[in-house]
């Protein structure tokens, strides 16, 4: 008996130091120790104060994106089986939900089949249906085009967090919210400068370069006029971020005509950086993949005395004429200061969006804010504590004591098992502490009532002891279980606030069920080893 109460009371003294260790490590002193408790009890967003965003990824880029990809394909697969259309034209995809697709005119009748078999040979992800007047339009077929908005929302989270590792946010949350909205929630804690992270996150960076057709023109109405108002296949006008010679702040952007289909884009990026020009001025330098650099290599060594654009989400960057070959390197220039040269880089480097982003929501939790939310959570826990405290020695005199201990040795499980899973600690969270301390002593009481049952049947104080835990355990486990069950499906099925409610709420209820039947019983047995033939019990 002895020897398994001492096997039992080291059981507790190791998993006593274990908490202690993973709450507070070995601090030197008691600086070492704040900061190893602050390190380890991580705070979220409403406790440290940060940024909470939601963006919406268009996915509808991305089907856009592939179908202008699909119509260079089918030009050049048109061209090898020689097969003869009007025009290829994108039926634009205008909202997250919508398929678009693609318009071909003018097959001839007798290369219906041939335009059919190629369709299917080297487009099995595209459907097509004729549509009135002879021409045909393809669609995306389901699968693909679920895939495609999957792998979208997914490279654009991926992008987001490199993103933010780089600007060195500690700590931060990018998950996915919801379902078939393609949202994504971020919440970055103790975030002092929320609009630039902001920018950054939303900021496409699609970075093309692309050969100019046309231009300058002083506006796009007058370049529409001298265009005939219909702008030539496979081109678009964009406007120019760089200012005419001379020009005033009053003096309008130039607009210039440029092919669509860019010779590279920022996904043939390898590297990017911040430099300065010959000028001194802020500017970003960068290089290219091999697959790129050959590429642009044939693309300028082609169009030696042309001009080409270096397009930033769809706005003209500067415009150079191809003096000689470019392999692998170039740089864009323009109106940077060079934090916005720096800024840009990052998001290069971190890779171009796959599409654009649209801000659905933003909340920002200043310190103060967060801080005084410390405070209540922590003078809520207090009085609530000693509430109980009071309720329980007053109540059950000695034995309440047993059971103060108990809920003690049950916060420091919990909030150690917070610092070994590095869970973060919410304002639902501190909730979930308060109501573990009411639900801590809850096993205690139903053991208590059984064992004063038990002593006014007549039983002895060791005979009681042992029927109110053995009889007890059954309904202590049934209470914890059915309440452990709620929490994961609030787990399960909540958002981040709630999750951190079920979390600490689940761990409190399984040291709940150690503390009342395991350490209880050996505080219990010490005191009735004292005195093992005790005819009364304080309770």
């Amino acid at each position: 008996m002895a020897q398994n109460l001492l096997k039992r009371t080291v059981f507790i003294v190791v998993i006593i130091l274990v908490c202690l260790w993973g709450i507070f490590g070995i601090p030197k002193n008691g600086r070492e120790l704040r900061e190893n408790l602050q390190q380890r009890i991580r705070l979220g967003l409403d406790l440290r104060g940060g940024t909470h965003l939601v963006l919406q990824v268009m996915v509808n880029d991305a089907i856009n994106a592939e179908a202008d990809q699909t119509i260079e394909r089918l030009k050049a697969t048109f061209k090898q089986k020689q097969i003869t259309y009007g025009d290829i034209t994108r039926i634009d995809a205008v909202d997250i939900h919508d398929d678009g697709g693609i318009l071909v005119q003018g097959i001839p009748v007798e290369q219906t089949s041939a335009f059919r078999e190629a369709i299917d040979q080297t487009e099995p992800t595209w459907t097509y249906s004729q549509t009135q007047g002879g021409a045909y339009q393809l669609t995306l077929r389901k699968p693909a085009s679920a895939e495609l908005r999957e792998r979208t929302l997914q490279q654009a989270l991926e992008t987001i967090r490199n993103r933010i590792d780089s600007l060195g946010v500690s700590e931060p949350t990018i998950q996915e919210r919801g379902q078939g909205e393609y949202e994504i929630l971020v919440q970055l804690p103790g975030v002092d400068d929320p609009a630039r992270v902001k920018e950054i996150m939303q900021t496409t960076a699609m970075l093309e370069i692309t050969e100019v057709k046309d231009g300058p023109y002083p506006s796009r109405e007058q370049a529409l006029s001298q265009l005939g108002g219909v702008l030539p296949p496979g081109t678009e006008l964009l406007e120019s971020v760089e200012r005419p010679e001379g020009a005033s702040g009053s003096v309008a952007n130039e607009w210039y005509l440029v092919n669509r289909m860019p010779a590279v884009s920022g996904r043939d990026l390898r590297t990017a950086s911040p430099g300065r020009d010959e000028n001194n001025r802020p500017e970003v330098d960068f290089k290219l993949t091999a697959d790129g650099a050959r590429r642009f290599g044939t693309f300028t060594q082609n169009n030696i005395g042309n001009r080409l654009a270096i397009v930033l989400d769809n706005k003209i960057q500067s415009v150079a004429t191809i003096r000689s070959r470019i392999d692998d390197s170039g740089r864009i220039t323009g109106r940077f200061s060079q934090q916005r040269a720096s800024d840009l880089s990052l998001v290069l480097r971190a890779g171009a969006l796959p599409a654009s982003m649209r801000y659905l929501e933003e909340r920002t939790v200043g310190p103060s804010l967060g801080a005084d939310s410390i405070r209540a959570g922590i003078v809520a826990s207090l009085v609530g504590l000693a509430a109980v405290i009071f309720f329980m020695v007053l109540y059950y005199r000695v034995s309440g004591i047993n059971a103060v201990v108990a809920l003690f040795l049950n916060l420091i499980i919990l909030l150690a098992a917070l610092a070994y899973i590095r869970a973060t600690l919410t304002l639902p969270g501190i909730a979930g502490v308060i109501l573990t301390i009411g639900m801590a002593v809850d096993a205690n009481v139903l053991v208590f009532e059984r064992i004063r049952e038990e002593l006014r049947n007549g039983k002895t104080v060791v005979s009681s002891v042992d029927a109110g835990f053995s009889k007890a355990f059954l309904t202590i486990i049934d209470t914890n279980a059915t309440t452990l069950i709620a929490a994961f499906f609030l787990f399960l099925f909540g958002t981040g606030p709630v999750k951190g409610f079920a979390v600490t709420l689940s761990i409190g209820l399984v040291a709940n069920v150690f503390t009342a039947i395991f350490v209880s019983r050996v505080i219990f047995d010490y005191l009735l080893r004292r005195k093992p033939r005790a005819a009364e019990l304080s309770i």
